[in-house]
C-alpha cells in the first residue's frame, strides 16, 4: 500500500526538506581538512535545533548518530567518530533527515575534501549525481517506479568507462518511498531488474527517494561489524547522491533542494512544480 499524501502534508515534508538542505550546507562547509567526522555530526545537530526538527536517523534501528558519514571506500551508513579525521584528498558522502511535525525529509551527497581529487573520481560523483537527476526528471504522473530505475541505470551505462573498467552500480541498497516514515514501500532499484516488474504507477501525492550509490569499480560491498558501515568489496572509492521527491499534478517537486529543483529540471527540459513554501 502506497502512502498519497495531499498538499497540506507534502507542503510538511518540504519544510523537513529544506532543513535538510540547511544540513548538507552547513556540514558541506565543515568537510574540512583536520575536521573530525563528529564535527559535522555535531554541525548537523546543531541545525536540527535552530529548525526545530528532530533526526530521523539518530536511534533509526539502533544508529547511534545524526547523519551517516561514508568516506572514501565506504558505500553507506558511515558512523561519524571523534577518531575519524578527514584528510586532504579525502572524498565523503554524507547522508542525513529531518522530522517536522511527523513528517520526513531524506538526502544525500558527495563532497570533495581539500584538493588534489583525480580527474576519475571528480567523473565518479558527476556521473552518479546526474544519474539521480535522470532518475527525477523520470518522476511523472503516469509513469511507473521502473521508468525511474530505467533512467539511472540508462545515464550511468551511456557515460564513458573510467581507467578501472566500470561503474560499479550497488545492488544491494537504494531508493524508498518517504513520507509519515523515513523508509516504506517500494523499494527503488538503481537499475532495471525484469524479474520484479514495472512497478507501482507514480500518482500524484506519492513521494520517494531516489538514491543512487556507484562504486568505481565492484557493485558488491559488505557491512562491517559494526553492523552499519558498508564498504565495497573491493576498496574502490564510492559516491552516494539522494533527493527526496513529490509527484504533483505540476510535474515533479524537489522536497530536499533549495529551489525545488527548478533550475535543474529546467536544464533536462522538465518544469519544477510551484513551490508551496513560496
Amino acid at each position: 500500500m502506497l502512502e498519497i499524501k495531499n498538499p497540506a502534508q507534502i507542503a510538511k515534508m518540504r519544510e523537513a526538506g529544506l532543513v535538510v538542505a540547511a544540513i548538507h550546507a552547513a556540514t558541506r562547509e565543515a568537510a574540512v581538512p583536520g575536521a573530525t567526522t563528529k564535527d559535522l555530526d555535531d554541525a548537523a545537530r546543531k541545525v536540527l535545533a535552530e529548525h526545530g526538527a528532530k533526526s530521523n536517523f539518530l536511534g533509526y534501528g539502533g544508529f547511534p548518530a545524526t547523519i551517516c558519514t561514508s568516506v572514501n571506500d565506504v558505500v553507506v551508513h558511515g558512523i561519524p567518530s571523534a577518531d575519524e579525521v578527514l584528510q586532504d584528498g579525502d572524498i565523503i558522502s554524507i547522508d542525513c533527515g529531518a522530522i517536522i511535525d511527523g513528517w520526513h525529509g531524506d538526502a544525500a551527497y558527495t563532497a570533495f575534501v581539500g584538493s588534489g581529487h583525480s580527474a576519475e573520481l571528480v567523473e565518479l560523483s558527476r556521473v552518479t549525481e546526474e544519474s539521480m537527476w535522470a532518475g527525477i526528471a523520470a518522476v511523472a504522473k503516469g509513469n511507473r517506479l521502473v521508468d525511474i530505475s530505467k533512467a539511472i541505470e540508462g545515464y550511468i551505462r551511456r557515460q564513458p568507462r573510467p581507467a578501472s573498467g566500470k561503474y560499479g552500480i550497488v545492488e544491494d541498497y537504494g531508493g524508498h518511498g518517504i513520507g509519515s516514515q523515513m523508509h516504506m514501500d517500494p523499494h527503488l532499484l538503481n537499475y532495471v531488474d525484469r524479474k520484479r516488474g514495472r512497478g507501482p504507477k507514480l500518482v500524484p501525492g506519492f513521494c520517494i527517494a531516489i538514491e543512487p550509490m556507484v562504486n568505481l569499480g565492484t557493485a558488491k560491498t559488505h557491512v562491517l561489524e559494526d553492523d552499519w558501515t558498508v564498504k565495497s568489496n573491493d576498496g574502490s572509492w564510492s559516491s552516494h547522491w539522494e533527493h527526496s521527491v513529490a509527484v504533483t499534478e505540476d510535474g515533479p517537486l524537489v522536497l530536499t533542494a533549495p529551489d525545488g529543483g527548478k533550475a535543474k529540471l529546467a536544464s533536462l527540459g522538465i518544469t519544477a512544480a510551484p513551490d508551496p513554501l513560496a
